[in-house]
Formats: C-alpha cells, structure tokens, sequence
C-alpha cells in the first residue's frame, strides 16, 4: 500500500479482514500550505480528495453546494459533519462533469480545494460553462525519504504478492524508490485509468483497474486472489 499513512489505514484493515498481511509503504507525504480563501461568497466548493478536505476544510466557511470528486472524498466531508455533498461515481474530473447540478454554472463562484498542482480538467471544464473558478491550494504532495529494504526484502522472499497505488505520481515515486523491483513482477492495482496506462509506460508487469474506493480496492484484490488460488 502506497497511499500518505493517514490515508492508509482503511483500506490497511479491510485487507486485513479479508486474510491478507498489509505493508504500509507511503510514496507521497503530505505537507501543509497557508491557505488563502477566495472573498466574498462561493456558490460551490470542490473537494479534490480526502487530503483536501483534511486540509482545507478546516479553513472553509460555506458555499451554496458543496461537491467531491469521489465517494471517498464525500465520506471525509459527511464524517466532518458536511451534508448534501454531491460526488462523481466514477471518481475524476471528467465524471463529476457529467453531474446535472454542474451542467449550468454560469456566473457561480466556485473554489477547487485541492494540492498544489495537478489536472485542469475540472476547472477548465467549469470555466468553459461560464464558472468563475479559484484554486485554493492547501497542501503539498512530496517524495518520502522511506527506506525501500524491508518492503525489499519482503518481495524477495515471497512474502508480497501485489502492490496498491491511488495516484499517478505516487506511481512514480514508488517506481523510483524501488528502482522498479516489485513493480515490474508483481500485479499492480489502480483507481484509474490514467493510472493504469501510467503504470503500464513504466514497465509494471500487470496493471488492473479496481477503483478509486477503499471498498473497490480491497475487492479487487480478494477477487483476483481468489481465481489465482
């Protein structure tokens, strides 16, 4: 498992209850920002991910909708007392633009919470219905300073038999970390597509789509276990 440590600890136990032994191996820490809001009302705020609300939240006043990129995302909101959020099934930019209640944005004000960087799609998506879009960046993702020798050592004696990433970038760390070892042996799962082809550009063995969930994740995992008993 790749995710920063204060994501991890879900999908850590459902793997555990499921008869499997998790390796906690974060490839992305996550640092802070001095959040900046927008003035003035915001008709909706998005929430990129469970790290953005962790973060931003925290600073966040109100807004007339608030929306997530995911159902994980969502839960994060709802667990923080946030009602009648609004998330994409299939857990992108690209889904969350298919929602009805963003289909006519015109003249809203609407603030993206998420890290520093990444997509456009989203806001270029809004800004082309006639939003006006504002980023505030509440965090940071870098590249831990993990040793990789136990996970190392691990692998090498059959005692890891897959790899679990959330991220495109945490891809990349990961492959750099490990030179890529396990990663170019092992099945590697992914929530998305994208993250699936990323994987497959640098070389992993087997990249399988299971979700942006916790749930979808740890399912994909006993179901592929399970035909490979």
């Amino acid at each position: 498992m790749t995710r920063p440590a204060s994501l991890a600890r879900g999908l850590a136990d459902l793997i555990s209850s499921a008869g499997g032994t998790p390796y906690l191996f974060p490839a992305i820490e996550i640092e802070p920002l001095a959040v900046t809001l927008p003035p003035g009302h915001l008709d909706m705020a998005v929430f990129i991910s469970p790290t953005a609300v962790r973060q931003g939240l925290k600073h966040f006043n109100n807004a007339g909708m608030v929306a997530a990129l995911s159902a994980g995302t969502r839960r994060e909101l709802e667990r923080n007392g946030v009602k009648n959020v609004i998330a994409a099934e299939g857990g992108d930019s690209e889904a969350l633009l298919t929602l009805p209640e963003l289909r006519d944005v015109k003249g809203l004000r609407v603030a993206i919470f998420r890290g520093e960087g990444g997509r456009e799609v989203l806001a270029q998506g809004l800004r082309d219905r006639g939003a006006c879009v504002e980023y505030v960046e509440c965090y940071r993702r870098v590249r831990p300073r993990s040793d990789p020798a136990p996970l190392l050592a691990a692998w090498r004696r059959g005692a890891l038999h897959a790899v679990t990433v959330s991220s495109a970038e945490g891809l990349r760390n990961l492959f750099a970390m490990l030179e890529g070892g396990p990663l170019a042996a092992l099945p590697l799962f992914v929530p998305h597509e994208r993250v699936a082809a990323e994987a497959r550009r640098l070389g992993a063995r087997e990249a399988l789509l299971a979700g942006p969930g916790d749930d979808e994740m740890a399912a994909a995992l006993v179901a592929y276990f399970g035909r490979h008993d």
